[in-house]
C-alpha cells in the first residue's frame, strides 16, 4: 500500500497545480490590455495558446506513455509553465508572449496526463475512482482560492504581479511532486492490473467502440456546456450594471465549491454502481441547466438567480473531471495507452469547447439567447442519451471494498 506521504503529496500537487494554471486564465487578456495590446493582438495570442493545447493533446499523451519516469516529466512541465509565466511578466512583447502561450499550451498537455498517470500508479485501478475524486476536490479548491488571490494581486499590486505569483507557486508544486515516493509508484504500477501490452497506438484506440463513444460524449458535453456561462454573463451584464462583476465571480466560485464537495462521492459511486449511471446523472445536469438559464434570462429583475443555476455546473464538471481519466483507465486496461487515450478525450473536449461559443453566438444573433440556451440544452440531452444507449459499462466486475483509499490515508 502506498504511503500516506505520497497521497498527501499528490493532494498538494493537485492543489498547487490548479493555482499555477489559474494564472493563465482571463488574467492574460487583462494584463495585455494594460500593455496597450489591441483586441486583435490579444485574440491572436490567446487563440495560439488554445490551438497549441488542442494540437498537443494526442502527441503529449503518447509522449507521457513512452516516458518511464512520469515524475520527471511532470517536473519539466512545471518548470516550463513557470518559465512561460516569467516570459509574460518580464517581456510583454509579441514574440515572447506568443512563445509563452505555445510553451504553456504544450506543457499543460504533458502535466495533466502525468498527474493522472501518477494517480493510477499510486493506487492501482481498484481505488482509482476515489483517488481521482480527491484530485478533483483539491484542484477545485486550489483554483477557487487562486482566482480570488490573483484577482486581488492584479488589482491592488500590479497586473504583472499575477504572473510573478504564478511562477512562485510552481515552487510548492515541485515540493509536492517530490513528496510522492518513487517506490510507491513502482509498487503500484506492478500491481495495477493486466499485463501491459504495446498495442497498435492511436489507430488501435480509434477502433475501440467504447473510446469512440466516450470521445463523442466529451465533444457533446463541452459543445453544450462551454458557452452557457459566457452567454448568460453577457445577458446579466446588460441588466445588472455594477453588480455584474460580483455575479459573474460568484458564478465561477460556486461551481468550484460544488466540485470540491462532491468529487470524491462521484468517484465512489462510479466504483460501486458503475460508470454509465454516474455519467448519465452528471450529463443530465446540462439540459436542466440550459432550461433554467433560458428561464432566468427572461427574469431581468432577478440576475442573482443565475448563481443558483450555476451550481449545476459543479455537478456536471465534477462528473467529467473524475470520469474522463477513469474511463481512459478502464478502456486501456491491459495496455500502455492510458495517456494517449487521455489525449484523444482531451482533444474531443477542446473541439467541443471551441465550437460551442461560436455556435451559441450565431444562434443568439439569429434567434435570441433563449433559443441558444434551449439548443445547448438539447445538445446536452443528446450527450446523456448517447452515454445511456451506446456507452458500454467498463467497471470491473468486482467493486472495491468500501474505504479502500481511506485506509491508505
Amino acid at each position: 500500500m502506498a504511503s500516506r506521504r505520497s497521497h498527501r503529496g499528490l493532494d498538494a500537487l493537485n492543489f498547487f497545480v490548479a493555482d499555477v494554471q489559474t494564472g493563465f486564465g482571463p488574467f492574460v487578456a487583462v494584463y495585455l490590455t494594460t500593455q496597450a495590446w489591441t483586441e486583435v493582438q490579444i485574440g491572436f495570442a490567446l487563440s495560439l495558446g488554445t490551438l497549441t493545447a488542442m494540437i498537443s493533446q494526442v502527441p503529449a499523451g503518447a509522449l507521457v506513455d513512452a516516458l518511464r519516469h512520469k515524475r520527471r516529466a511532470a517536473f519539466v512541465a512545471l518548470l516550463a509553465i513557470a518559465l512561460s509565466a516569467l516570459l509574460l511578466a518580464l517581456f510583454p512583447y509579441p514574440l515572447p508572449v506568443l512563445l509563452a502561450e505555445v510553451l504553456h499550451g504544450f506543457a499543460s498537455c504533458v502535466l495533466t496526463p502525468c498527474i493522472a498517470a501518477l494517480s493510477l500508479a499510486l493506487v492501482g485501478r481498484v481505488a482509482l475512482g476515489e483517488r481521482l475524486g480527491r484530485n478533483a476536490r483539491f484542484a477545485a479548491l486550489g483554483g477557487a482560492i487562486a482566482a480570488g488571490v490573483m484577482g486581488l494581486v492584479g488589482t491592488y499590486v500590479a497586473p504583472a504581479a499575477v504572473f510573478w505569483l504564478t511562477a512562485l507557486l510552481a515552487v510548492p508544486s515541485l515540493l509536492a511532486l517530490a513528496a510522492i515516493r518513487p517506490e510507491d509508484l513502482t509498487a503500484r504500477t506492478g500491481a495495477s492490473g493486466a499485463p501491459r501490452q504495446e498495442g497498435g497506438g492511436l489507430r488501435r484506440l480509434l477502433r475501440s467502440r467504447g473510446i469512440l463513444v466516450f470521445a463523442a460524449c466529451c465533444f457533446l458535453f463541452t459543445l453544450s456546456n462551454a458557452a452557457m456561462l459566457p452567454l448568460a454573463a453577457a445577458a446579466v451584464t446588460r441588466v445588472a450594471g455594477e453588480e455584474a462583476n460580483l455575479i459573474i465571480a460568484a458564478c465561477l466560485v460556486l461551481p468550484q465549491l460544488v466540485v470540491a464537495g462532491i468529487s470524491p462521492w462521484v468517484g465512489r459511486m462510479a466504483e460501486r454502481h458503475g460508470r454509465r449511471a454516474v455519467l448519465v446523472l452528471g450529463f443530465l445536469a446540462l439540459p436542466l441547466r440550459g432550461l433554467l438559464l433560458a428561464l432566468v434570462n427572461q427574469q431581468v429583475n432577478q440576475p442573482w438567480a443565475l448563481v443558483l443555476v450555476q451550481a449545476l455546473d459543479g455537478l456536471s464538471a465534477a462528473t467529467l473531471g473524475v470520469m474522463l481519466p477513469l474511463m481512459a483507465a478502464d478502456l486501456t486496461r491491459g495496455s500502455n495507452r492510458f495517456n494517449l487515450c487521455l489525449g484523444v478525450f482531451g482533444l474531443a473536449v477542446g473541439l467541443g469547447g471551441t465550437l460551442s461559443t461560436t455556435l451559441a453566438g450565431l444562434v443568439t444573433g439569429w434567434m435570441g439567447s433563449a433559443v441558444a440556451f434551449a439548443l445547448l440544452g438539447v445538445i446536452g440531452l443528446g450527450c446523456s442519451l448517447l452515454a445511456w444507449l451506446a456507452l458500454p459499462e467498463t467497471r470491473p466486475s468486482a467493486p472495491p471494498p468500501a474505504g479502500a483509499l481511506k485506509a491508505a490515508l
